[in-house]
């Protein structure tokens, strides 16, 4: 079916010519109908992807034609018009699940804007829907638990999670902050066969030095003097499955000696204990830091680095598998509505590009605070460049971003939206003040899709 097909609705014959040669032009295949009846009738010969609707027509009057049409075509877009129009016929058609309303007399431009309007509109829905189906498939074939990816390195990462998932083999995570390294951990553990077990995590830079050993090795009571019963250790609440040692870089080098008994001999000691008591630990260990690097400059055991880069898995900066941030951005949407009772449907046009050539320090978790923050924010169904923290998006990075092409074309889209919002749209006035002519300021702003 043409994707450009609109069925015209309208009890005046000058009105239905007059727009059939308009939209004729426009390259649009049009079919007209005198009334409600008779546009049902052809909804059911024929398919359409957008209906003109006038609202005042005898035998079926447009209101009651959507109303009925919508309840078996809901997914069409309906565009009311009407030359006896007030703001509340507009708000109830809208309310009824129109698209837009036009009030009569209009202007040729008006009709095709509208239009186009409307065509991006479902042009973003079907790439939303595309984009839901196709994270689906990626979540069926390369996804554990809340992880979305379809690049090559994640992929090869879950091949590694897979290999390992079932065996006790001690693994270290690597990657920069907020890649996802507890993600993966809990992949590793869910997939595995101690996945029935607990998964115990900790955050060994997140405790002082003078608590990290009773909270991961436990303390018997009178250990000390607010010990006044036994207490489990991190390791003991883990017996039988797996615990969790997040940035294990930041871990003092007296507790790293106890660390590398308890890895060797499968046994742990509590404060204030008398004798070991044997445990069933998988350790899983990641960093944001170069240990190989901290081994030399002497700031972590050599021996404890060996025990724990058994298997590594190295995590991908956001910046080095950009084709993830549209599947990411589509999940973490579909979260936030839910989260926050939302019904964001995606991104605009305007908007995904931000995100895309972004540098993205903070990688995945960065991503999803700012998506956050957009649902939140988002008025309408789409987000747009407002709702995003455009400041920091468009600041350039480190290297990638250091184009000059780029910054030189930004900054004249951001000129070009200054100078129109200070004169309020008067592109007469904008052009005077950038100092270009009219028709090279209306040019620009097609090129960036300006809509102000």
């Amino acid at each position: 079916m043409s994707q450009s097909r609109v069925l015209i609705v309208d009890d005046e014959e000058n009105m239905r010519h007059m727009l059939e040669v308009l939209l004729g032009k426009a390259g649009y295949e049009v079919e007209s109908a005198a009334d409600g009846v008779e546009a049902l009738e052809r909804m059911a010969a024929s398919d359409f992807y957008f209906i003109l609707c006038d609202i005042k027509m005898p035998r079926m009057d447009g209101m009651t034609f959507l109303k009925k049409a919508r309840e078996t075509y809901p997914e069409k877009t309906y565009i009311m018009m009407s030359s006896y129009g007030t703001i509340e016929t507009a708000l109830e058609a809208i309310k009824e699940g129109a698209y837009d309303y036009i009030s009569k007399p209009f202007k040729k431009d008006e009709v095709l804007l509208t239009l186009k309007k409307a065509e991006e509109r479902k042009r973003l829905k079907e790439e939303n829907l595309r984009l839901k189906r196709k994270i689906t498939e990626i979540e069926q074939k390369y996804s554990f638990g809340n992880i979305i990816a379809r690049s090559e390195a994640m992929a090869k990462v879950f091949d590694l999670v897979r290999t390992v998932a079932d065996h006790k083999t001690t693994v270290l995570i690597t990657g920069e902050s907020g890649t996802g390294k507890e993600l993966i951990a809990r992949a590793i553990h869910d997939n595995g066969s101690r996945a029935s077990r607990p998964l115990v995590p900790i955050n060994c830079g997140g405790i002082p030095e003078n608590l990290l050993e009773s909270e991961l090795f436990g303390y018997r009571k009178g250990a000390f003097t607010d010990a006044i019963r036994d207490k489990p250790g991190r390791f003991e609440e883990a017996d039988g499955g797996t615990i969790f040692l997040d940035e294990i870089g930041e871990l003092p080098m007296s507790l790293q000696v106890k660390l590398l008994r308890v890895l060797q001999e499968e046994e742990i000691t509590p404060l204030g204990g008398v004798g070991a008591k044997r445990i069933d630990v998988r350790v899983i260990a990641a960093t944001a830091k170069d240990l190989s690097q901290e081994v030399r400059e002497g700031r972590f055991r050599e021996d404890l680095f060996y025990r724990i880069n058994v298997m590594t898995i190295h995590l991908p900066p956001l910046r080095e598998r950009r084709g993830d941030i549209p599947l990411l951005v589509g999940y973490f949407i579909d979260q936030f509505n839910k989260k926050l009772k939302k019904d964001i449907e995606g991104l605009s046009s305007e908007a995904m590009p931000l995100l895309m050539e972004y540098d993205w320090p903070g990688n995945v978790r960065e991503l999803e605070n700012i998506i956050e923050r957009a649902v939140l924010l988002a008025k309408g169904r789409w987000i747009t460049p407002k709702e995003l923290a455009q400041e920091t998006l468009s600041r350039p990075g480190p290297v990638e971003s250091l184009s000059l092409k780029k910054a030189s074309k930004r900054l004249e889209r951001e000129l070009i939206e200054k100078a129109l919002r200070s004169t309020g749209g008067n592109r007469t006035q904008a052009a005077k003040i950038l100092e270009i002519s009219r028709p090279m300021l209306i040019s620009k702003i097609k090129e960036y899709d300006l809509k102000l």
